[in-house]
């Protein structure tokens, strides 16, 4: 391997893991904004209202669910 060939490589997941990690965290907001409107929508209001504390615990478990979930499915293959 030529080391044109390892530094473009390593470019390339350097990329990739940027991009992921900024989609996750967009993800993240998102869902914490769903969460959050769902419960009002629901009727939790007032003192019967999640904290922020439950709407970002929830938040995290959704986002981590469904990137497990995508992994797991093959999501994420590569070219041979």
């Amino acid at each position: 391997m030529s080391v044109a060939r390892i530094l473009n490589d390593l470019v390339e997941n350097a990329v990739a893991f940027v991009v992921l990690i900024l989609l996750g965290i967009i993800s993240f907001f998102i869902t914490v904004f769903v969460v959050d409107w769902g419960s009002r929508l629901a009727g939790f209001t007032g003192a019967a209202a999640p904290s922020g504390d439950f709407v970002v615990l929830s938040a995290a478990l959704i986002v981590t669910a469904s990137i497990l979930a995508g992994a797991l499915s093959g999501g994420y293959r590569t070219a041979a």
